[in-house]
């Protein structure tokens, strides 16, 4: 609604996980040189986890863009599967004809990514929202890992998820996964200096020319109220565009954010 207003081509605080908006906080930088590490070095297993609304989703789909044509990848959004519905799910994702039963997908799995090998590309698998994977499931998983040459893993792994999936991992039934994974990063939340840049960032994309303003108090006041977690200073940057906009004013100030507070804090309840 407030687009034609403040000048923006599209709105600059969606929550949908698109790259463009990728800001490439310390920490972000760290977490995506840590996961194309772990894939151009064939690791094994990476995990990478952080906070909800952190920019793990965001950071996959900027990964995927960066691995190009040449590394073929499976990924894997809803996790909340049987093993059968989990193996079926990547070779679909791959493009691989689905066999009926078990054995039948994995050899079919196995044929193609020894293809794979001999045409020289790479093959990752990425599961988002690994923490809900259960225990039995991830033991499926580590086994995907087993496929491999005398030389090299065929099947590069990431698990992407929430702080539980730590937890999760530390499970003592779990340690021969655990043992596996030899990347690991953990995305913090921005600092106050970050958020500031995170908003003018996205505002800039958008396409935003001088306008609008956020004053010093505007800007911390975001920052409480977000915790420095992405989504959430998309939350609260965006009602307070609206506010902005409902007073017809371009130039943002801490009433207009905490309005936007209110009302998402009303909506909360």
């Amino acid at each position: 609604m407030y687009n034609d207003f403040y000048g923006f081509s599209e709105a600059p605080f969606n929550i949908t996980p698109d790259p463009r908006f990728l800001f490439f906080s310390a920490r972000h930088q760290e977490a995506f040189n840590h996961l194309l590490f772990g894939i151009r070095e064939r690791k094994g297993f990476i995990q990478l986890t952080g906070e909800v609304g952190a920019g793990k989703t965001t950071l996959c789909r900027a990964l995927l863009d960066e691995l190009g044509p040449e590394v073929r990848t499976a990924l894997i959004l809803n996790p909340v599967l049987t093993a059968p519905q989990l193996l079926r799910s990547i070779l679909a994702e791959l493009g691989i004809e689905l066999r009926r039963d078990r054995a039948g997908c994995l050899e079919a799995l196995n044929a193609f990514l020894l293809e794979q090998v001999a045409a020289g590309r790479d093959v990752v698998l990425i599961v988002d929202e690994a923490q809900d994977l259960s225990p039995e499931l991830l033991e499926h998983v580590r086994l995907l890992s087993n496929l491999e040459t005398d030389q090299r893993k065929l099947l590069q792994i990431v698990l992407i998820g929430q702080p539980e999936l730590r937890g999760l991992l530390d499970q003592p039934r779990l340690r021969q996964l655990r043992q596996r994974i030899t990347v690991r990063y953990h995305l913090g939340p921005l600092s106050r200096e970050e958020t500031e840049r995170y908003i003018r960032y996205r505002l800039l994309v958008a396409g935003a020319n001088s306008r609008p303003t956020f004053t010093r108090w505007a800007l911390a006041g975001i920052h409480r109220y977000a915790g420095g977690v992405p989504r959430l200073i998309n939350a609260v940057a965006d009602k307070t565009l609206l506010a902005g906009w409902v007073a017809g004013d371009d130039h943002l100030r801490a009433h207009h954010v905490r309005r936007a507070v209110r009302e998402l804090e009303g909506r909360a309840r």
